[in-house]
């Protein structure tokens, strides 16, 4: 064969031999994702054709439609439909806050057209409220209106970092007014491609862009103040801290960053060197861990935000299901920054009774040249031992020692939530957390447990009414907490409240001598009370809220519900398998149920001891024999074999013992 003709027959072998290859190559890419580095400028279209997945699940929420992979290759939890519809509540105030004093106002879906007092909420100006509506408009002119789904051009610029299926991003789209643009931004291609098409199926392609990028780095590119953002939402699949630092730079003065923390393991306290090198602080196992969780996050929040002559105003802190969330605004001052030393504090907390003090790092020494100086705190607040029970403390933080919530703003979400309640399908649960958060006592960190007080001296539990009643009569303040249904936030000492507890124990009393002398509750108890409490119930022990009948603590929504697997390809095997393990293994430590025939066998090859006493009254229908045993049953029957009754006394000195009597 000449040269001539062999060339192009190898090129035409070689090619034939590869296609399949190449065949299997494509069919691992996911469609619509030929250009990474144009979907990572934001220039790739979002609108052409892409074949249908073989498997999808169209879910609605809110005023969104969202296809997505049965298989679990994108993350969706239906359970944080109450973080999404409370986020979007959060965000509306801020826009008509921030659009106000630019004279323009916003029109909520389902909302009458009413004049609303909006509170100025700089930290640079005078905190009270004022009418901002029509300060910066002519006689006859008419005011200017923003509305959903329409793009305000001195609007909000929303990042939403971690945004999987864009659920989040397309609701502020759709039920959120006065927005600029959104960002929705995932690192994954399949969640960006998933994004994309969900875009055009709720047609807010004008409004929502899909972003294929690392959240951090697309953070660290809009650190200039021209290009931030004005809200930042992060609700990753665990901890936020890789993102926070760029976080707290990437948003403008005065923006407003939200925050998702799902591992409630670690800010509970089970892993206190984890907590440390995530937040900053270590976590301790306490019943007031949910709010000691938000007050970690908060501080982990500020003092990253100080490393850039920045600080954080806490505008709402929720503990909810299985995670916490905080709503906070950033704003830059030195002269602001110098004081968060003095916001933070070190947590003393007793091993054995769970009495808890409180440590600032910092306070104001004094002014000069109209300027507050501060300095360091002086310290510890607590002795080696616990005055109360004798136990050794545990210490714990640094933590946010301030007020976790702005009451003006929480009022005014509120406000809108109950006065639209049409508008989320949680509205009902939006309108009980937040009753609660504004009769928490806001200068009060921490709280105690209703049933760790009387866990602890050993008695049974008073009614939250009577505890309540008891604490006001002796003229302290006391109010509930969203993040514990039985918590008791009091500026009442700690001297105080064990006194109350021994003042109920003598209505209800312990026995004594079955308390260890070493115990808490044999130390708390052997002290006279030095006030007498009061335990009549007063009108005003009963919160607003408990009185409404409000939906304050949620009950579990469904099986299984909590945090879901992490999104991976072939998801939905994943979760089948694990569904299938979790099935095995149920109950796998408990033994099975025995045969009641086998049981009442086997316990008649075990003699009677009241019988061999005389004393026992059951005659033929006792489940133990009654006959004397042979020598041959005696030696079959091994010693660890013999049952114990724990009504049945022993015998006294002098008393014979038959064989297999103890």
């Amino acid at each position: 064969m000449s040269r001539a003709r062999i060339v192009p027959w190898l090129s035409l072998t070689l090619r034939s031999a590869c296609s399949p290859y190449r065949a299997r190559c494509m069919e691992g890419q996911p469609q619509g994702l030929r250009n990474p580095a144009a979907m990572e400028n934001g220039t790739e279209p979002c609108g052409e054709e892409r074949p249908s997945e073989a498997q999808e699940t169209t879910v609605t929420e809110g005023a969104a439609k969202i296809a997505f992979p049965s298989a679990n290759e994108v993350f969706y939890n239906p359970v944080q439909e109450f973080n999404r519809d409370l986020t979007c509540a959060v965000i509306t105030e801020f826009a008509r806050v921030q659009l106000a004093a630019k004279g323009i106002q916003i029109k909520v879906p389902g909302e009458k057209d009413v004049p609303k007092v909006v509170v100025n909420l700089s930290e640079q100006e005078e905190e009270k409220a004022e009418l901002k509506e029509g300060a910066n408009l002519a006689p006859g002119d008419q005011p200017r209106t923003a509305a959903v789904g329409e793009i305000c051009k001195e609007g909000l610029r929303v990042l939403e970092g971690l945004a999987a299926s864009g659920l989040r991003s397309i609701r502020f789209a759709r039920e959120v007014p006065g927005l600029q643009s959104v960002v929705a931004n995932d690192a994954s291609a399949r969640a960006v491609d998933l994004m994309c098409r969900n875009v055009q199926l709720n047609g807010v392609a004008h409004l929502v862009h899909p972003r294929q990028a690392d959240a951090r780095m697309l953070m660290y590119q809009h650190q200039k103040a021209s290009e931030r953002f004005d809200v930042i939402d992060l609700d990753p699949y665990g901890s936020p801290a890789p993102f926070l630092d760029a976080a707290v730079q990437a948003v403008s003065e005065g923006g407003l960053l939200c925050v998702t923390c799902t591992d409630m393991a670690v800010l509970a306290g089970n892993s206190g060197e984890t907590c440390y090198s995530k937040y900053g602080a270590m976590a301790l196992k306490s019943r007031a861990c949910h709010e000691m969780a938000l007050r970690i996050v908060l501080h982990s929040l500020d003092l990253r935000a100080n490393c850039y002559q920045r600080f954080v105003v806490p505008l709402l802190s929720v503990s909810a299901d299985f995670y916490v969330r905080v709503f906070v605004r950033v704003f830059t001052g030195q002269a602001k920054v110098k004081a968060s030393a003095s916001k933070q504090a070190l947590v003393f907390q007793c091993v054995g009774c769970g009495t808890f003090h409180l440590q600032r790092l910092g306070k104001a020494s004094g002014a000069s040249g109209g300027r507050v100086k501060f300095s360091a705190a002086c310290g510890p607040p607590v002795a080696p031992e616990c005055g109360h029970c004798g136990q050794r403390h545990q210490l714990g933080g640094p933590l946010w020692a301030e007020p976790i919530h702005d009451l003006d703003f929480v009022g005014r979400v509120l406000e809108a939530v109950s006065t639209n309640p049409g508008r989320f399908h949680t509205s009902e649960r939006i309108r009980g957390v937040l009753s609660v958060i504004t009769e928490e006592l806001p200068d009060v960190p921490l709280y105690y447990a209703l049933d760790q007080l009387s866990s602890t001296v050993r008695c049974s539990t008073p009614s939250l009414l009577q505890l309540r009643s008891a604490l006001l009569h002796a003229g302290f303040r006391v109010s509930l907490s969203h993040a514990c249904k039985n918590a008791v936030k009091t500026d009442a000492p700690s001297s105080a409240l064990w006194d109350i507890m021994r003042c109920w124990e003598k209505v209800c009393p312990v026995k004594r001598e079955r308390l260890s002398e070493s115990s808490p509750a044999f130390r708390i108890l052997s002290v006279e009370p030095r006030l007498q409490a009061n335990f009549t119930i007063r009108d005003d022990a009963n919160p607003s809220s408990r009185q409404r009948g409000l939906k304050r603590f949620q009950a579990n929504p469904e099986a299984n519900w909590g945090p879901r697997p992490r999104a991976r390809p072939g998801g939905k095997a994943a979760g089948e398998a694990m569904e299938e393990r979790r099935r095995l293994h149920q109950s796998k430590r408990k033994e099975p149920a025995e045969d009641p025939v086998q049981r009442a066998a086997r316990l008649k090859t075990f003699p009677c001891k009241r019988f061999k006493e005389g004393t026992c009254q059951h005659g033929d229908q006792c489940c133990y024999s009654h006959s004397s045993p042979t020598p041959e049953d005696t030696a079959e029957v091994a010693p660890g074999d013999h049952p114990e009754t724990p009504s049945q006394n022993p015998p006294g000195p002098g008393v014979a013992t038959g064989s297999g009597v103890d």
